[in-house]
């Protein structure tokens, strides 16, 4: 069995730096972390985690929480949370409770018995009980809430200004000429969903054109509620030009169906997304959409979560930045 020693040997570092930069990595150099990671990684070695946790009182084992693991946008974030947990010494336990609430209370009853450090919660449809159930477990609870799942919560937070990207997407639309603009939104108790409808509206309050509710279609999240949406949306009098879709997988299964009926994209109607998740630029067309930074909020998530653990009881609200990406999907209307 390999040992510390051998890592130590092999790195050409003390046993003590290993045993820092495996458990408190924060405290080693960088590119001494990485080489002692690195080394231990390729000689097979496994600390002794359940003799650490006596030692120090810590499981360094944290808990992932998400409603829906196939999400693209949600397995980018957990890659970054990952990447950044390995760097820092955490391993990660990761929960898709399929919004179950027994699968929910079996995950957090974990945090509940300390065999877990921490909670990050990434989802955009978890409710306020999930955070209730957290806090009636372990009132001290250190706990990040990774996607602005709630209009308020009560630990530190990391997201995206949804307003302003949505915004910026819908002024992008009527730069190009689109008047009649019509939505498909996310399910009605998601934040995400009423912030990206705000800023369409807004938007549209700002370049003088009027609401009409006629032009919002309810969708949720999915490529099939995309396809669903179209021949509602083809349905509206007079048809809209463009078509703003709150996810790119509703914008994607709205593509998919305008073909099937043989309507051109953006020829007929331009269609735009929301999250640039890998299949975006892949699509035909290629959809424009709003990039938000997944990998990001992981890493942040995670590094929010460290900082809790480590003592820090301060609440930090984290928004990170947004892009819109300009691709095939949308054009001017036609004459």
């Amino acid at each position: 069995m390999v040992s510390i020693r051998d890592v130590s040997v092999a790195a050409g570092v003390s046993v003590a730096t290993v045993s820092r930069a495996l458990t408190v990595p924060e405290r080693v150099a960088k590119a001494t972390r990485e080489r002692v990671v690195r080394v231990a990684a390729e000689l097979g070695y496994s600390p002794n985690l359940l003799a650490r946790s006596l030692r120090s009182q810590q499981s360094r084992l944290i808990i992932v929480l998400v409603t829906n693991i196939a999400n693209p946008v949600l397995s980018r974030s957990i890659r970054g949370i990952e990447k950044v947990a390995r760097e820092l010494g955490y391993s990660v336990l990761l929960g898709d409770t399929q919004n179950d609430e027994e699968v929910e209370a079996q995950y957090i009853g974990l945090l509940a018995a300390r065999q877990v450090d921490g909670v990050i919660v990434l989802s955009s449809r978890l409710h306020a009980r999930v955070f209730d159930l957290i806090l009636k477990a372990n009132p001290e609870a250190a706990v990040v809430n990774a996607c602005a799942c709630l209009d308020v919560a009560p630990c530190s937070t990391v997201g995206v200004d949804d307003v302003g990207a949505s915004r910026l997407m819908t002024e992008h639309l009527l730069s190009l000429g689109h008047r009649r603009i019509a939505v498909l939104t996310g399910p009605e108790e998601s934040p995400h969903s009423r912030d990206r409808m705000f800023g369409y509206r807004l938007q549209l309050r700002a370049a003088g054109i009027q609401f009409d509710e006629r032009l919002v279609v309810a969708g949720e999240f999915t490529m099939k509620s995309g396809g669903d949406a179209v021949d509602e949306v083809l349905n509206i009098s007079p048809r809209p030009t463009a078509l703003f879709c709150f996810n790119d997988e509703m914008a994607i299964g709205a593509i998919q169906r305008l073909n099937a009926l043989g309507l051109s994209v953006p020829g007929d109607i331009s269609v735009a997304g929301f999250d640039d998740i890998e299949f975006a630029a892949f699509t035909s067309p290629s959809l424009t959409t709003v990039s938000q930074p997944s990998d990001d909020m992981g890493r942040t998530a995670m590094q929010l979560l460290h900082r809790r653990l480590s003592g820090d009881d301060q609440v930090e609200t984290v928004t990170l930045p947004t892009q819109l990406k300009v691709r095939h999907s949308t054009a001017p209307p036609r004459a």
